[in-house]
């Protein structure tokens, strides 16, 4: 048989646990729910950019969004190495 304090004990540690589980799930979902409310609203009323084309950055002019360039130090070149881009640093803007 179980005493009835550690009864009392167990059921006051099982309702403790139910709140901190019922909370970290709550603010799990919550942020999430809200930035898809307010993207959708977002969505629902706003133009892309026509500039960046809604992806939120500017694709790089010299490498036109592939992070690589095709380079050569030889004038007249045999092969051409893949090199990253200088101006961009190969940061697609994610």
């Amino acid at each position: 048989m179980i005493p009835k304090q550690v009864g009392f004990l167990g059921a006051t540690a099982a309702i403790i646990f139910g709140g901190f589980v019922t909370l970290n799930v709550a603010s799990t979902i919550t942020p999430g729910a809200l930035r898809a409310a307010s993207e959708a609203k977002r969505k629902k009323f706003a133009m892309p950019c026509g500039v960046c084309k809604g992806k939120g950055f500017y694709i790089c002019k010299l490498c036109k969004g592939n992070a690589t360039i095709e380079w050569s130090p030889l004038y007249d070149p045999v092969f051409i190495n893949p090199c990253l881009c200088p101006t961009c640093e190969g940061n697609r803007g994610t």
